[in-house]
């Protein structure tokens, strides 16, 4: 577990943050945007969270996303099996049960919703147009990682790609549920204001 018992060390003052096996890292590096590109998409939920209180069954799927995001994040972190031991000891990484579980409540949520017949603009409830913006925010995650992937000596595992995939779909869904199970939805007029 992590142990925090002071907030500020000033290592970071000269423009690095250091990876979860201690190797210092320049503050925009690929690695570090995507994992703080999560941590944005973390607190989005949280926002989210603050308008969905009274769904108990939606709060415990947020509640449960919220914490694998974390795990993806330190996926993306710990680069060595020298630090960051998840339970039994292993490495923490994302698992393809987690890709199942999130698959599950994205199958769940979409059951019963009506057909799509244009596409969605964000908005209907707050926490719809929440959902939206955290989901916009997991697709630059997504991108950001793929494009670390593909760099010269870089590793993303690529559990962690599928379930920040299967994220933003989750959220898409989750809005349309937030958004009176599709009835809210605000569809998308091609051409409306021509």
């Amino acid at each position: 577990m992590v142990v925090l018992n002071r907030i500020y060390t000033r290592t970071g003052d000269d423009g690095t943050t250091a990876l979860g096996s201690g190797e210092r890292r320049k503050k925009y590096d690929l690695r570090v945007d995507a994992y703080g590109t999560l941590d944005e998409v973390n607190a989005a939920i949280g926002i989210v969270r603050l308008h969905t209180a009274g769904d108990a069954r939606l709060d415990a799927m947020l509640a449960h996303v919220q914490n694998d995001i974390f795990d993806v994040e330190a996926d993306l972190c710990i680069l060595d099996d020298s630090k960051g031991k998840g339970p039994g000891g292993a490495k923490l990484n994302v698992t393809g049960k987690q890709v199942q579980w999130i698959e599950q409540q994205i199958d769940a949520l979409n059951d019963g919703l009506p057909p799509l017949r244009s596409f969605i603009l964000p908005g209907g409830t707050p926490a719809a147009a929440y959902m939206h913006l955290a989901r916009t925010m997991c697709r630059r995650a997504e991108r950001l990682m793929v494009e670390l992937r593909d760099q010269p000596g870089e590793e993303v595992t690529p559990e962690a790609i599928q379930y920040v995939n299967r994220l933003s779909d989750f959220l898409f869904v989750a809005g349309r549920h937030v958004n009176d199970r599709g009835e809210k939805d605000v569809l998308w007029q091609p051409g409306q204001n021509r």
